[in-house]
């Protein structure tokens, strides 16, 4: 009688658990051993959040880290939701349609890593429509001779044309403090051992707008760099906009690897670049260590 009892609760919780899963529906979990639901868990469904698409997949640094530390920045103020995609060549419309912003932590540095007409035209029309790009670090260095991308960035790291002295601590001047991605910070703020970006290659004056600049101390450069450098140093542009057609881009030089994407003033910076380029405003607050 005993087995006959047992052997009708075991298939009992086989049926069970046949049912749920055809329903989608995952089993209880048992008692005493469940654990509380997670806000806006990895794969989740918000809609009512900012949806923001990362394009990587190619880079000399560590594009692997950067990427998953820019998602988990956004994706922690509860605001983003992200996602990434790996490889972007060939692409179309179609993969930029669910999003209301790009980012690009992307470097092509040769040919057979270029997207390709297609998905390059998708990404210039997606932003000119009036959505929101973040064109982060090295990115700034892509995609030489591409007309769009380069009015897009207002500046370009280019051969002979972009180089920066070893990784070192800079004060972060910020030079329009009432711009919605800037308001509310002091000035200077410390940037924490990072590359400082210097001698981009820049299109027409008026055609970009200074956020921040950071003073490039020629003297720290090597025999070895042979770009040209006047005078001791210069004040170099960190962060910027640019409008594309209806679109808002933010570009923003910081951020070298992962140890520098984690530093507070980077993320406190970034994720209201990204709210700016999604939205046109910002409402996530200015930490209170970095307020004026």
């Amino acid at each position: 009688m005993r087995l006959m009892q047992t052997l009708s609760l075991t298939l009992c919780g086989a049926v069970m658990l046949y049912t749920l899963s055809l329903s989608g529906q995952a089993p209880p979990a048992p008692a005493g051993k469940g654990k509380a639901a997670r806000k806006g868990p990895p794969g989740a469904n918000h809609p009512e959040r900012m949806q923001v698409l990362i394009i990587t997949g190619q880079n000399p640094h560590d594009w692997r880290a950067t990427t998953q530390s820019l998602r988990k920045t956004l994706d922690d103020t509860e605001k983003f939701e992200t996602r990434v995609v790996e490889e972007f060549r060939g692409s179309g419309p179609e993969v930029l349609a669910p999003y209301q912003a790009v980012i690009v932590n992307y470097y092509d540095g040769n040919a057979r890593n270029r997207w390709g007409e297609r998905a390059e035209k998708a990404l210039s029309d997606f932003v000119s429509s009036g959505k929101g790009l973040v064109l982060y670090h090295l990115s700034l260095g892509a995609f030489d001779g591409w007309t769009d991308y380069e009015k897009m960035s207002g500046g370009n790291w280019r051969p002979n044309q972009g180089h920066h002295s070893p990784q070192h601590d800079f004060a972060l001047n910020i030079t329009d403090p009432d711009h919605p991605i800037m308001s509310g910070f002091k000035t200077p703020l410390n940037i924490k051992f990072d590359e400082l970006f210097a001698n981009l290659r820049w299109q027409p004056e008026g055609s970009y707008h200074v956020l921040a600049t950071a003073y490039d101390d020629h003297s720290l450069y090597g025999a070895q760099d042979k770009q040209t450098k006047v005078g001791a140093g210069t004040d170099e542009p960190i962060l910027w906009t640019t409008q594309f057609g209806q679109g808002r881009v933010f570009n923003i030089a910081l951020g070298h690897g992962p140890e520098d994407t984690e530093n507070p003033e980077f993320k406190a910076i970034f994720m209201r670049g990204v709210e700016w380029a999604t939205t046109g405003k910002v409402t996530i607050p200015v930490p209170p260590e970095f307020a004026k």
